[in-house]
């Protein structure tokens, strides 16, 4: 993919704008081959911080764009594709962030043939850190794949799964980080608890979780023998671990993750 290619955002929000500050930074595509729409002025002005152009017409970012990111909420989406329908051309890839919108009903909203991608980011994005997963519509080529997969490569990692396992990774990655502050907010009280300082407490927090989740990705080892390798006999992190289960942390984000999934699945029906 060239700096050349044009990518439009429906949508100028902070996921959008955290997409595109990745894709510039990652030379995916050029500030002035970047456009958004919106109709909020002050989320346009925050866009065009990147360098790049807004407009209020959804319009003009399909009559310029080759790769068109609807991120817009999940109830407006019906309305903006059939509003967008006379504008799409053959070289459209409509990219599709909304959680919860099925690749059929983008396609009901469409013309027929129109190449979709359906994709669930995650606000890591910000930071280069995405955990991303994408789907092919019925007209999506490899071609498409590739470039969705750069794309979003720019911001963190991507995986192509099956479309009927996006509602679950909407409930692990996209509602993940909602449960990763929260630990890092309750370590961080504990630290506090236990006597440290505010802010060191949470740099130790926030950097103890970013470390054992590179463990888990840079070594492939289970999560369960790494947690082996801290646990020694009779040490002080078997005791906490012990708590932790006593208390069922494990149960509850398991249970965080299927009903997020589930809500997923529920948004796509109504």
């Amino acid at each position: 993919m060239s700096s050349e290619v044009t990518v439009g955002f429906v949508g100028a929000g902070k996921m959008a704008s955290a997409l595109a500050k990745g894709f510039i930074q990652g030379g995916i595509v050029s500030k002035a081959k970047l456009i958004a729409s919106d109709p909020v002025a002050s989320t346009r002005d925050e866009f065009e911080k990147l360098g790049a152009r807004s407009t209020a017409d959804n319009n003009q970012v399909f009559a310029s764009s080759q790769i068109i990111v609807i991120a817009v909420k999940p109830g407006q989406v019906s309305s903006v594709l059939r509003q967008a329908s006379p504008h799409i051309r053959d070289h459209h890839l409509i990219v599709s962030i909304a959680a919860g919108i099925t690749l059929a009903k983008l396609e009901a909203d469409l013309p027929e043939g129109t190449r979709v991608v359906r994709v669930m980011p995650n606000t890591p994005a910000l930071v280069g850190a995405s955990a991303s997963a994408y789907a092919l519509g019925s007209f999506a080529t490899d071609r498409d794949a590739a470039t969705v997969q750069r794309l979003l490569s720019a911001v963190g990692i991507a995986l192509e799964v099956k479309e009927p396992l996006l509602d679950a990774v909407t409930g692990l990655s996209g509602s993940g980080p909602a449960y990763a502050y929260l630990m890092i907010e309750a370590l961080s009280d504990g630290g506090v608890a236990a006597g440290l300082p505010r802010d060191v407490a949470t740099r130790l927090a926030a950097q103890t979780l970013l470390g054992s989740a590179r463990m888990v990705l840079e070594t492939g080892l289970h999560p369960g023998a790494l947690k082996d390798m801290v646990t020694s006999p009779g040490g002080t992190t078997i005791d906490g671990v012990h708590e932790l289960e006593k208390a069922g942390l494990r149960g509850a984000l398991m249970s965080a993750v299927r009903v997020a999934s589930e809500k997923a699945r529920k948004l796509g029906q109504s």
